[in-house]
């Protein structure tokens, strides 16, 4: 039912191009914070490091980042700040090995891993006391954010925001591959590359070879070799199917807002689930005609607090 064509979202004339704010908030937004560390030992006895942001709030927010991304990303710390001025405490979660620390497991983070979401918002609840409890995820976050959503009712999560988000991981791994991308590609590609190497000498008996994780050109290549083995999939195809969190949107019973460009250039078709949005009445679908990807800048002015901040708080704190 909720599709929002009619998106309040107007940049300037230079944030018209996909491409521009993509990245010009990577390049240009350096927001400052401090945050207070806690560490949650996950019960594969691997960990993840949580930093929360407090001012006292009954009311937290969890952010999830994106890939090679933490919560030292610019736009973590951008809407972290706006949430605390606007009387929210929030927590940003480093998924495993994203915290400045290699994780101890042959295994990595994924765009599926909804377990270890699972893990830490049981460690939230059991040990702080929040009225109210939301979730943010930007890009890969916002996939284990819908999918942890439309896996089973979640009736302590009060609302969600993903914003940029990948439905449909096969398309967008294939979408990354064109040579309009080549630059992002290969910005992910090069600290994926050096994670899996580390990996390669952490754990010297695994089946990773070093020869072919230096030759890996694309996102198939580095599913097929390490991601998808070594997480429980038997292939890239079957580790995108199983991760993709559009098919469990229908299934969603949270008030949710998905935000995602049309000129996103990761995308294609598969990642606007218009249908789904117009057969389930807690998920909203808003499709702004520009904004790039986890861009959403309006002025050259970084000062200036970016749309896509003011558009999540409006939607934790009105559900519309």
């Amino acid at each position: 039912m909720p599709y929002i064509e009619n998106s309040t979202y107007s940049p300037s004339f230079v944030f018209k191009s996909g491409h521009v704010n993509t990245m010009y908030r990577a390049v240009f937004c350096n927001p400052e914070l401090q945050y207070s560390r806690k560490r949650v030992e996950l019960s594969d006895g691997d960990f993840v490091d949580l930093d929360f942001s407090t001012i006292g709030s009954k009311k937290l927010v969890l952010l999830i980042h994106g890939l090679e991304g933490s919560s030292n990303s610019s736009y973590m710390i951008s809407l972290t700040n706006e949430l605390n001025r606007n009387g929210y405490d929030s927590v940003s979660m480093n998924l495993r090995g994203c915290s400045g620390e290699p994780n101890r497991l042959f295994c990595s983070y994924h765009s599926g891993k909804t377990e270890d979401i699972e893990e830490v918002i049981d460690y939230i609840l059991k040990n702080y006391h929040y009225d109210e409890l939301h979730m943010v995820g930007y890009s890969l976050g916002g996939n284990l954010t819908l999918k942890y959503l439309g896996e089973k009712d979640r009736p302590h999560i009060n609302s969600a925001v993903a914003i940029s988000t990948p439905c449909d991981l096969e398309s967008t791994a294939i979408k990354m591959t064109a040579v309009a991308n080549k630059l992002y590609l290969n910005v992910f590609l090069k600290t994926l590359k050096e994670k899996a190497l580390q990996k390669s000498e952490q754990f010297p008996d695994s089946f990773l070879s070093k020869e072919y994780l230096q030759k890996i050109k694309n996102f198939k290549e580095l599913d097929d070799l390490y991601t998808a083995p070594a997480n429980g999939f038997i292939n890239a195809e079957d580790y995108w199917h199983k991760a993709s969190c559009k098919q469990f949107i229908p299934t969603i019973k949270t008030k949710s807002l998905l935000i995602n460009a049309l000129d996103d250039p990761f995308f294609t078709l598969e990642s606007y689930p218009i249908k789904e949005a117009k057969n389930n009445e807690y998920f909203y679908l808003e499709t702004p005609k520009y904004g790039g990807h986890v861009g959403f800048m309006t002025y050259l002015n970084t000062n200036k607090l970016p749309w896509c901040e003011q558009r999540i708080i409006s939607f934790i704190q009105h559900g519309e």
